[in-house]
C-alpha cells in the first residue's frame, strides 16, 4: 500500500487539493469510488428519504473508508465495508436526532379529514384512469404521460416532443377535458 498523504486533508482544503491528495495518496481508492459510487449511492438513497441526505451519508461513509483504507486487508470486500459504514452512520444520525414529545390527556386527531381510501378502490381508480389515458390520441397521450406521469415541465415536454410550449399547453388542456368527460371516470367522482 502507498502511505497516506503527508499532510492532513482538512475540510477547508480546496476541491483540487483534496482530489490531488486522494489521487496521490490512494489511487486505488479513487478508482474504487469512480467505479462503485453509483451503486453505493443507490444504497445510501435506500436508507434516507432525501437525495441530498443520501449524498451526505455516502460522503461520510467514504470518508470513514478512506481513513481505514490501509487497515482493510481484503479489498474485494470493500462494498460490504462501505455498506456497513452507511448503515452505522445512518443509525448514529437517527439516534442523535432530537425528538420532542409532549404528554397530553387526549390524542390529537385530525378533524374533518376523510379516511384513507381502500387500496383496492385506489387501484380500481388507477386502472380506470390509465385505460382512459390509453384512449386519448397518441400525441395527447404522449404529452399527458410526460407532463403528469413523468413529471416534466411544459418546456421539457415541448423539447422532448419537438413542439412549442403553446402546443403542449393546448394539447394537454384538450386531453384533460376528454379525461373529465370520460364515461368510465364519471362514476368515480
Amino acid at each position: 500500500m502507498t502511505p497516506p498523504p503527508s499532510g492532513p486533508v482538512c475540510a477547508g482544503a480546496s476541491t483540487a487539493a483534496r482530489g490531488a491528495a486522494v489521487t496521490t495518496g490512494y489511487p486505488s481508492f479513487s478508482s474504487y469510488v469512480r467505479a462503485r459510487g453509483p451503486v453505493l449511492l443507490r444504497t445510501a438513497r435506500s436508507l434516507t428519504a432525501n437525495p441530498s441526505d443520501a449524498e451526505d451519508l455516502l460522503q461520510t461513509a467514504l470518508t470513514k473508508t478512506f481513513v481505514a483504507w490501509e487497515r482493510i486487508e481484503d479489498h474485494r470486500a470493500l462494498d460490504g465495508y462501505v455498506r456497513r459504514a452507511l448503515v452505522n452512520t445512518r443509525t448514529s444520525q437517527w439516534r442523535k436526532r432530537k425528538v420532542d414529545e409532549f404528554a397530553c390527556e387526549e390524542l390529537p386527531e385530525p378533524v374533518g379529514l376523510p379516511p384513507e381510501p381502500d387500496p383496492a378502490e385506489r387501484q380500481v381508480l388507477q386502472d380506470a384512469m390509465w385505460r382512459a389515458v390509453m384512449r386519448l390520441p397518441d400525441r395527447q397521450r404522449a404529452m399527458v404521460v410526460l407532463r403528469y406521469y413523468e413529471d416534466l415541465s411544459e418546456a421539457q415536454t415541448a423539447e422532448v416532443l419537438g413542439v412549442s410550449i403553446g402546443t403542449v399547453k393546448s394539447a394537454v388542456s384538450r386531453a384533460l377535458g376528454k379525461l373529465r368527460e370520460d364515461p368510465e371516470l364519471t362514476p368515480v367522482r
